[in-house]
């Protein structure tokens, strides 16, 4: 099966208990990580931000959360995922202009320069080619805004990451699987890791994709890290 199927199947089929089971995964942490990616975001008043990958909406709140001003486009290509994040938008962005659309962030029905900034979140692992994807943010993008990525990444200290890999590839797919409803997208999403670059790797990728002043920001000893990159 082509992985762009497979990933929106595999995501549909958890999106019910999406939500919970990152808070219980995570123990609310990733809370922090995605607000640490909107403060290297920096949005500006009044923007139009969009939201790849958004999922049931974590960031397109978040985003509003700490900018109501903000005109936030959210977009993804799995339907149920989508329908999670619109029941949630009465209740997290009232009053606030949020939207959420079907799309496929390597073709994004949007025209060049459309957004003062762009997000990405716990999705890159997915996408079936990186440095397409980036391109198409890119695209998006007025010049000299920011492009955003949270991900899970490959920890620098050895002990660390041993650590990590015990949670992740172990306690990850077993009480994801009994929490998430799926053992089989839960065994998926830390395997996702595997051959997805290291965080020095995605700056090369970025700077491919024709993005400058690239850095990134390591975050839980390393295990996440955000990169930022500008149009």
């Amino acid at each position: 099966m082509e992985k762009s199927v497979y990933v929106r199947e595999m995501f549909a089929s958890i999106a019910p208990r999406y939500d919970a089971t990152n808070r219980l995964l995570t123990g609310g942490v990733d809370e922090s990580w995605r607000r640490r990616a909107v403060k290297e975001l920096a949005p500006p008043e009044n923007g139009r931000i969009l939201d790849m990958c958004c999922g049931t909406g974590d960031l397109s709140f978040h985003l509003l959360k700490t900018m109501p001003s903000l005109h936030v486009t959210g977009v993804d290509f799995c339907e149920p995922m989508l329908d999670g994040a619109r029941r949630r938008a009465p209740k997290e962005a009232v009053g606030r202009d949020v939207s959420f659309q079907t799309a496929d962030v390597m073709a994004m029905p949007f025209a060049d320069a459309t957004f003062d900034g762009a997000i990405m979140g716990f999705s890159m692992r997915n996408v079936v080619d990186i440095v397409g994807t980036l391109r198409e943010a890119r695209r998006v993008l007025k010049p000299g805004t920011r492009f955003v990525n949270l991900d899970v990444s490959k920890a620098p200290n050895p002990l660390f990451k041993r650590a990590f890999d015990v949670y992740f590839y172990g306690v990850v797919p077993f009480v994801g699987g009994l929490v998430g409803g799926s053992k089989s997208a839960y065994r998926y999403l830390p395997n996702s890791l595997t051959n997805y670059p290291g965080a020095e790797e995605l700056a090369k990728r970025f700077e491919t994709a024709g993005f400058s002043g690239v850095r990134f920001v390591r975050l839980a000893g390393g295990a996440i890290a955000a990169h930022v990159g500008t149009a």
